[in-house]
């Protein structure tokens, strides 16, 4: 492992790491990591711990995840790296056609339009039959209590629900999503921090969802309520939709930095863009003391990895293959280098929005490790929730294109490029641990700035995790947190970068991390300063 007693520093650390040997949690909200750990307590592995937080966080975190999104895993068991792909398809019925029909030149935001098959229950019962202990139904019980018997909002959580209401309020056509502000805003406002919040029908839905291993959600009861309210609101999806899913066993993809192996999801997942821009980055030799230059390189290089990724990422049964191998390959890596001068580029214009989105991971004593990632993408998603159930849909189909030629069009039974990627770290085959940076596309350049900051500036997970983050918007448009050094955004302007401050820290990512000591076998867990997180431990 990294030597994280380096002498250089520079930026101090505002938690303290959490050592453990027998299990740990880490996510982005306290109740749900202790979820987690009870039921590793009770005789659940990692992987049990990973199904009970992010079941968990589904009602503690409703601003960033449910039942109704998606959701990605790398799963280390037996000495092997597995990955999970359970992103949801579009309805077979919907085409670029079908939507113009409507008077659309873009798919919204918000509606039936942008809804998807949801992964998640699919996700959790597929992990539970493949490795956990225990099951699924005991598994699920601690988000049960949660949902039923309710738990005091979280502040960080309170600021981003009070923030979607206003949005919703907001809205001229809100009439039309009633039943989220009958689930989410009952008392006609979001609840505030402390107060206690519950939902019945959240919680009868986690019980269909445990008592059926998932399959009430896929072929019965609430897959038929779905269907039924997708035909009524005038969606695509159906029952056929659900029942075809089924989430898809892949092989991850990595690059070795620096003697250690970085691992992400393949396509339709952006993890290409972390893996294509630590390439270019690894052509270069950084100096602590030199931090705008390394800050440069880094956004120039996440530049051309965006660049390049979003003319080709999409559902991997449409992607030319060949385009991965050219992504990860010396060939990419040398044409970023050549391309990374000492000036800001204007690539071509890539907008990035913002989105909701949960990451944890678990570790047990038994060498079970867990990186796992879910969301709703959008905070709350499309703003659909399905009457009598509390499922608050995604809205992840936002991001199709209804350009034909592009790579990511919008067809019928198709995956979109999808924002959301858990990371895996390794070295000389030997597993060192899950991490991930949770938001939207800072996704990527969250993986690339913790990574350099544990390998090349051998900070600790903790410290890598608080160091403050840029995060590229477009063009030459580069946006950084309120504790970002002045020196190094000065000096970065300095070279042609638009600098801006931004005071949504929950833009530039909420992370966590557990790594386990190769030396003497102790677990490691750090999470993030910019959200409610915590570590569990035991």
């Amino acid at each position: 492992m990294v030597n994280f007693d380096a002498t250089y520093h520079p930026y101090p650390s505002h938690r303290n790491m959490v050592y453990s040997k027998n299990g740990m949690v880490a996510t982005s909200q306290t109740l749900a990591a202790q979820a987690g750990l009870s039921v590793m307590q009770k005789g659940g592995n990692a992987i049990d711990a990973a199904i009970a937080t992010a079941a968990c966080l589904t009602v503690v975190e409703p601003t960033s995840n449910g039942i109704g999104g998606d959701a990605f895993a790398l799963v280390w068991t037996k000495g092997k790296l597995r990955g999970l792909n359970a992103s949801g398809p579009t309805p077979k019925s919907i085409s670029i056609e079908a939507v113009k029909a409507l008077g659309y030149e873009k798919i919204p935001v918000m509606g039936w339009l942008p809804v998807t098959v949801p992964g998640v229950p699919a996700a959790w019962a597929e992990l539970s039959n493949e490795f956990g202990n225990l099951p699924l139904k005991e598994v699920l019980e601690p988000a049960i209590d949660y949902a039923r018997n309710g738990f005091p909002i979280s502040p960080t959580i309170a600021h981003y629900w009070n923030r979607s209401f206003e949005i919703y309020d907001a809205k001229p056509d809100k009439e039309d999503f009633s039943t989220w502000f009958e689930t989410f805003a009952p008392n006609g406002r979001a609840p505030k921090v402390g107060e206690i919040w519950k939902s019945e029908n959240h919680a009868t839905t986690l019980e269909k969802i445990g008592e059926s291993n998932a399959k009430s959600f896929y072929h019965g009861e609430l897959a038929q309520k779905i269907a039924k309210a997708s035909k009524e609101g005038g969606g695509f999806l159906r029952a056929e939709d659900l029942a075809e899913f089924k989430p898809e066993w892949v092989k991850p993809i990595s690059t070795n930095y620096r003697g250690y192996d970085v691992w992400e999801m393949p396509p339709n997942g952006q993890g290409v863009v972390a893996l294509s821009a630590l390439n270019i980055l690894k052509n270069f030799t950084f100096s602590a003391k030199e931090q705008v230059d390394t800050t440069h390189n880094q956004i120039e290089a996440i530049k051309l990895a965006f660049t390049a990724a979003q003319q080709v990422v999409t559902d991997s049964q449409h992607m030319n293959g060949s385009h991965l191998e050219y992504l990860l390959g010396e060939e990419f890596a040398d044409f970023g280098k050549i391309r990374v001068n000492n000036f800001a580029s204007t690539p071509q214009p890539v907008e990035l929005p913002k989105s909701g989105t949960v990451y944890l991971c678990t570790a047990d004593s038994e060498g079970n490790m867990v990186s796992y990632i879910q969301s709703n993408y959008y905070g709350f998603g499309s703003g659909i929730v399905i009457p009598e159930t509390g499922i608050a849909l995604h809205n992840r189909g936002y991001d199709f294109s209804l350009d034909p030629t592009h790579a990511n069009s919008l067809q019928g039974g198709k995956r979109t490029y999808h924002t959301i990627i858990p990371g895996f770290l390794t070295k000389d085959g030997e597993a060192v641990g899950p991490f991930g940076v949770m938001g939207g596309y800072m996704q990527p350049q969250g993986h690339v700035q913790v990574m350099m900051n544990m390998i090349d500036f051998a900070l600790n997970p903790q410290m890598a995790l608080d160091a403050p983050r840029f995060q590229w918007i477009e063009g030459k448009s580069v946006e950084v947190e309120p504790g970002f050094p002045t020196h190094i955004a000065r000096g970065l302007a300095a070279k042609g970068h638009d600098i801006k401050v931004s005071f949504e820290t929950g833009s530039f990512g909420r992370g966590q991390i557990i790594w386990r000591d190769l030396e003497t076998g102790c677990l490691i867990g750090a999470t993030e300063s910019r959200c409610d997180g915590g570590v569990a431990a035991w």
